[in-house]
């Protein structure tokens, strides 16, 4: 028996793509060492001498608070940031990263006393000297543990010099920053209602608040009018004011009106329906009584009365019907003749009337002058004096309510102002933990006002109201939105406090008072723009990215009040001034010489611990000037880091080219920066800002740790690797809130797996290249030509990308280009050709093969630099695997693309030929499910290719089929046999195994 002979084994003869580079990526493991390399052989460093001289880019960091560990938010705000400086570095700038944060203030003062409530210790029994140096303490414990977090991100930056706020140098360029606005006369000290928090205590600022829907108590009180000069039938009425807050009655000081409002003059009576029981009726209070409303507001009101009735003894047993009558009038009002009471029902139809007319509608100057009695005017006192009627017509409306509003000038800014206007000062009564006053002669040491107990229907306000018979209706069922502290989550308080404010509508470049206060401040008059109108023009001034928030931003500094800057606490920096027994601050340039080189020696605590006699000098005596104890707001902190931060590192005048924040931060540190930039250098601290979202669980609903939501950073990178949170940040449009959760990061991760193969085909087709192949792209054949000009095209779309700060946009040019214009058609193309067109006859391969792979060199070298900005890690990684021995890829520049690579008309040619080949790959695909052939290579196409200007070889090759012929489009499964060596069956190959005539003169020599 003869043995059958075995057929030749060409493996050996044909290349096989060789590389290290594994295709499990094992990130989570890999990325620790990679970071600990950057840091051992300090790229960040490295980079900056790089760069030096270079166009410079500053993208300056906002402040995060040093008080606990990162959540997703940091992380996509991170990444953004080092996605702006690794792109503007790679483009050959100078892009330094300096990482900040913000150390003072409440959210690390909360923290210490969470930490004494737990041990039940009293947070003011602490000495102040020991309660400050435990939140140093604090804050510097999550710095370090922050920036190893950030650091593990891949998060490029100056991490061995960050700006601190709590840095004694920075402390001292803050109180500088202060003494800017002082000198110029825009800080002044007053008093008027801010945002308060009772439970912590202190001022807040807007961006320290959150709105929360609530269900608050609304009542319906009575104020006896006891003077009407315009309208003498009114003394005797009562006006009725509606308000949720209750507890701001006790400091009411005068009732506003509408000029353009009809107030209608009715009585309230209360009916049953006929029973036969003989039970007593009991009537409200104020059943027969005249009240003065709003005649639009009337059907609300009656509602009110009506809903109230369910306290009346036996009222459930009984139908009973509110009934609001106009008064008598003998009177024609429009034609309309009234013989006797006209019953109030439903919608009310408004009539005219004239200024001698004696109806019971009421009008601007019918009310002007009028006088009421505050409902506790029998307690004597404050409670005695007159409750003038006020014309509030700017804020005054028929949307609620009755139409008329109680003003306590302590409590609201509306209230405020118009009081001031008329000589009605805020008392006071309301102290800092939300408590009367102990003095206060009604409700004295009770509280808090925020307390609901407090406030209800039952609660000590409406019983003291009910009984003196000016409670009409009283619900705990008015849902609204209300602002709570974002930190403690209780409800905030307008509170009227002696504050330290930066005025918005004062002329700054005049001459003031030395010793200003806001009367004197108001009152000077200059040509100069005020800091609302230099803040206004700057921002137009600055690019906004998107665009359209600037309007956002813009809107805030139109409407915002004067900017409080202080603070009842202990963690910051003090308001370093020096004021008299009037309240005016002391200014003086040799004082403030000697209190800088305090804080530059000691910080902060200089001003607590000083010898305030030898900072004051030889001129002013301590019993004449008190050191102010307030702190400044930690948004006048952050608001100042470009002082601090930019103009320190990069020189005076130098500003940042981009802040980059969140959407929250245009009413927080975009807009406290940008003040505080315009109040003391006339411009913006800044050339651009970009706006980013928020980062919402994988549903779009915001994260929380009582939902269970939350989605973790270092989780994430824990198990999967940091690079695919950074391929997460990358795709998706940043600008609008973003969703992240196991979908989505799913996705990022087979978007990144995709990225890595091209990679790893890439280092394996390029395993031998040597520079002696490379072929100049005139000499390359149409389709080589035509991938360079794609990467032409791919070239310029990232840097049009890079210059919008688009990095969705960046990724997805750059991931489609990876995934289709090359491993799924040019690498599919020209396999065939990289594993068999070289050999012994050929031993650097065909021409086609060494122009492909000088294609491939080409292709590498560019998209592992644009790829470096989103996966860092996996850049260095893809970069080392290929030159173990060179530095980091990170210091590597933006690759040279030759513009001369773009081709229109050959890319029109290509566009063509690209849809044939799709149109044959779509018939073949049946043919493949239904297995009438295993792969393309057993099909033969007729195709009209010839109109294409492509041979039958080159139109094979293109469709990866057997043979090619020119005709009608007509596909079959070709009768061929198959070449051993490179599997093509082709027409020449005499016997499956045979070689075809390519194979066969590339082995010639073996």
């Amino acid at each position: 028996m003869t043995d059958t002979p075995a057929k030749p084994d060409y493996k050996d003869t044909v290349f096989l793509p060789k590389t290290d580079f594994p295709m499990k990526a094992g990130l989570a493991q890999k990325e620790p060492a990679i970071l600990a390399k950057w840091q051992a052989d300090d790229v960040y460093g490295k980079l900056r001498e790089a760069r030096e001289g270079r166009t410079r880019f500053i993208l300056h960091d906002g402040p995060p608070y040093a008080n606990g560990d990162i959540h997703m938010g940091h992380a996509l705000n991170k990444v953004l940031k080092d996605l702006v400086t690794r792109t503007q570095s790679l483009l050959g700038k100078d892009a330094p990263y300096v990482p900040g944060w913000d150390c003072h203030g409440l959210p690390i003062e909360w923290k210490i006393e969470e930490a004494y409530r737990k041990k039940k210790l009293d947070k003011d029994a602490v000495p102040a000297a020991e309660f400050r140096a435990e939140c140093r303490e604090y804050a510097a414990k999550w710095v370090a543990v922050q920036r190893a977090q950030f650091e593990r991100l891949g998060i490029q930056g100056d991490w061995d010099d960050p700006y601190l706020t709590m840095k004694f140098e920075a402390e001292a360029a803050i109180v500088a920053e202060l003494l800017k606005f002082a000198e110029t006369g825009q800080l002044y000290r007053g008093a008027k209602p801010v945002m308060w928090s009772p439970v912590e205590k202190t001022a807040l600022a807007e961006a320290e608040v959150e709105y929360e829907d609530i269900v608050s108590t609304q009542i319906d009180v009575a104020f006896e009018i006891v003077e009407a000069p315009n309208a003498p039938e009114l003394v005797g009425a009562h006006a009725v004011i509606w308000t949720t807050t209750p507890w701001t009655i006790p400091v009411n000081q005068a009732i506003a009106y509408g000029s353009e409002i009809d107030y209608w003059l009715v009585v309230a009576d209360v009916y049953r329906e006929r029973t036969d029981s003989s039970d007593a009726f009991s009537k409200p209070a104020w059943a027969g009584k005249k009240f003065l409303v709003a005649y639009e507001l009337l059907p609300q009101f009656k509602a009110r009365l009506q809903a109230d009735l369910k306290r009346l003894p036996n009222s459930g047993e009984y139908e009973v019907e509110v009934e609001l009558s106009q008064m008598n009038s003998e009177d024609v009002v429009s034609g309309i003749e009234k013989t006797g009471e006209q019953t109030v029902q439903g919608n009310f139809v408004p009539r005219e009337f004239g200024p001698d007319r004696k109806t019971s509608i009421f009008r601007d100057s019918d009310l002007a002058g009028t006088i009421a009695l505050h409902p506790m005017h029998k307690l004597g006192g404050f409670f005695a004096k007159p409750r003038p009627f006020l014309d509030g017509s700017s804020f005054v409306t028929t949307e609620a309510g009755t139409g008329l509003v109680h003003m306590a000038p302590d409590h609201g800014e509306d209230d405020f102002l118009l009081c001031r206007e008329n000589g009605l000062s805020p008392v006071f009564a309301v102290e800092g933990d939300g408590k009367y006053a102990d003095d206060w002669a009604w409700l004295g040491g009770q509280g808090s006002v925020i307390n609901k107990a407090f406030n209800s229907p039952e609660g000590p306000i409406c019983s003291d109201l009910r009984a003196a018979g000016a409670l009409l209706a009283a619900s705990d069922d008015f849902n609204h939105s209300y602002p709570h502290s974002w930190r403690s989550k209780a409800k905030i308080i307008f509170r009227a406090t002696p504050q330290w404010f930066i005025a918005m509508d004062v002329p700054v470049d005049r001459q003031v008072p030395r010793c200003a206060d806001e009367a004197e401040i108001r009152a000077v008059q200059g040509n100069g723009e005020t800091l609302r109108e230099t803040a206004l023009d700057a921002i137009e001034r600055v690019r906004w990215v998107p665009e359209r928030s600037k309007n956002r931003i813009r809107s805030m500094v139109e409407g915002r009040p004067d900017w409080v800057i202080s603070r009842q606490r202990a963690w910051g920096v003090p308001i370093a001034l020096y004021i008299n027994d009037d309240g005016q601050y002391l200014r003086d340039d040799g004082v403030n010489a000697r209190i800088l080189a305090a804080f530059e020696n000691a910080g902060a605590d200089a001003w607590f611990t000083a010898d305030h006699a030898a900072l004051l000098g030889p001129d002013y005596s301590l019993d004449d000037w008190t050191p102010v104890t307030d702190i400044l707001d930690v948004w006048f902190d952050s608001g100042s880091t470009h002082a601090f931060v930019i103009e320190a590192r990069y020189g005076k005048g130098v500003r940042a080219d981009l802040y980059l924040e969140g959407s929250d931060q245009h009413r927080g540190w975009f807009q406290s920066s940008l003040l505080e930039s315009c109040g003391t250098r006339g411009r913006a601290p800044y050339d651009a800002v970009l706006t980013h979202g928020f980062a919402l669980d994988g549903n779009g609903r915001k994260m929380s740790k009582s939902t269970g939501n939350v989605v973790d950073p270092l989780k994430v990178m824990d198990e999967s690797g940091a690079d695919i949170l950074r391929m997460w940040v990358a795709s998706t449009d940043t600008f609008d809130d973003v969703k992240v959760g196991k979908e989505v990061l799913s996705g990022a991760s087979d978007s990144y797996r995709k990225l890595r193969n091209t990679f790893r085909y890439l280092l394996g087709a390029l395993s031998d290249f040597d520079e002696s192949e490379r072929v100049a792209p005139a000499d390359m054949p149409e389709l080589e030509r035509y991938i360079l000009h794609r990467l032409a095209e791919v070239d310029a779309e990232l840097r049009a990308s890079v210059d919008g700060f688009q990095f969705s946009r960046y990724l997805r040019v750059l991931t489609t280009f990876a995934q289709d214009d090359l491993s799924a058609f040019f690498f599919d193309i020209r396999k065939d050709c990289l594993y068999c067109d070289v050999g012994p006859a050929l031993p650097q391969g065909s021409a086609k093969r060494r122009a492909y792979r000088s294609v491939l060199d080409t292709l590498f070298h560019a998209l592992v630099r644009y790829a470096a900005p989103v996966i860092p890690f996996t850049a260095e990684e893809i970069w080392q695997t290929r030159t173990p021995d060179s530095d980091s890829v990170h210091l590597l520049e933006w690759p040279e693309v030759d513009s001369a690579w773009r081709d229109e008309e050959l890319a029109t040619k290509w566009g063509r030929i690209i849809a044939a080949r799709e149109a044959v790959v779509e018939e073949i695909e049946p043919m493949r499910r239904e297995k009438i052939i295993r792969s393309s290579l057993e099909a033969d196409v007729v195709y009209p290719f010839a109109e294409l200007g492509l041979s039958s070889d080159e139109f094979a090759e293109l469709c990866i089929v057997s043979v090619a012929e020119e005709g009608a489009a007509k596909i079959t499964r070709t009768d061929n046999a198959k070449c051993g060596r490179c599997w093509r069956l082709l027409p020449e190959v005499t016997q499956d195994g045979a070689l075809c005539d390519r194979c066969d003169s590339v082995l010639a020599d073996t």
